[in-house]
């Protein structure tokens, strides 16, 4: 499986990036998630889990407006 991950640290690096992988997750029964990250223009890291790209992107977009 790839990650998102490397010595511990978010391999998204560059401000307004995102980046995501899918995995299956065994303990619920074969169901295939996203793992989400988004890294801010000021260097924050967002990370989610969910079983969309689109709800990873509502959560983000959450996140960004409370930001503001």
């Amino acid at each position: 499986m790839e990650s998102l991950n490397k010595n511990g640290g978010s391999t998204t690096q560059e401000p307004g990036q995102e980046k995501y992988v899918t995995f299956i997750a065994g303990a619920f029964r074969g169901t295939e998630y996203y793992q989400y990250d988004y890294r801010h223009t000021d260097g924050e890291l967002f990370s989610t889990i969910a079983k969309t790209m689109e709800e990873c992107r509502k959560r983000r977009d959450e996140w960004l407006s409370k930001k503001q």
